[in-house]
């Protein structure tokens, strides 16, 4: 599937997804482009992991649709999915604690969708470098910075055109969110499309053409970082900054 000038890679409408008997998400509607950067803000537990799981088929909603290029994919797994083109790093990293370094990253290696080859292993351990000496390492003994950089550069051999980043630099010192940050500004510049939850407001503002904040499951704000900065009490109100 590839989309005409200016379709949606990723779409949800209307969304309502629950856990059991607790409605999560009450009607979210949200749509990202090729090229764009987005961020989800708010507090914890206001919706943003609920809905990247609703948009992937991880958690489906039970109400409204998800569409990929416009093609309803609603109900479609999550490996039909992310097949489209669409390449998650989830907030637990989601490795394999088994399999080397190396084996962790050509289990993903694939063309993207329009058949691209952009990003190779030279090109992820070049991006990498700690990963290169870290080769035949096993998953779980690395650390949780250099676990951090095996998930995304395993998601960048998907060659996407969209990636989702939940909570990427969580938990990690400071010098590896900086070479994280620094990876995403690398992927904004190559063209590939982003989806962003993060603590690091800052970052966020810098790198995102468009911000969400969501409260209680729902869309309180939208705007570009220079709307968003210009509105302080936006902040205190829900991101608690």
């Amino acid at each position: 599937m590839k989309p005409h000038k200016d379709q949606p890679i990723l779409e949800g409408q209307q969304l309502h997804t629950y856990y059991g008997a607790s409605h999560i998400l009450h009607g979210i509607s949200l749509s990202i482009k090729s090229g764009e950067t987005l961020s989800l803000m708010g507090r914890n537990g206001m919706g943003k992991t609920t809905l990247l799981r609703s948009l992937l088929g991880l958690t489906p909603p039970r109400q409204g649709r998800v569409l990929v290029y416009g093609q309803d994919m609603t109900e479609a797994p999550p490996q039909k999915i992310a097949r489209q083109g669409i390449a998650f790093v989830p907030e637990d990293r989601g490795i394999f604690p088994n399999l080397t370094v190396r084996e962790n990253l050509i289990m993903a290696a694939r063309p993207g969708p329009d058949g691209r080859k952009d990003w190779d292993l030279d090109r992820v351990l070049d991006t990498f470098p700690r990963l290169a000496q870290r080769m035949t390492h096993m998953g779980n003994h690395l650390s949780g910075g250099e676990q951090q950089m095996l998930t995304v550069g395993r998601a960048l051999m998907t060659n996407p055109e969209l990636l989702i980043l939940d909570e990427a630099t969580e938990g990690l010192a400071p010098l590896i969110r900086k070479e994280i940050w620094s990876v995403v500004r690398q992927i904004k510049q190559s063209g590939i499309a982003a989806i962003l939850v993060d603590k690091d407001l800052n970052a966020l503002l810098e790198l995102a053409d468009r911000n969400i904040i969501i409260s209680k499951g729902r869309i309180v704000y939208e705007g570009n970082s220079e709307e968003l900065m210009a509105n302080p009490e936006i902040h205190t109100r829900y991101l608690g900054v």
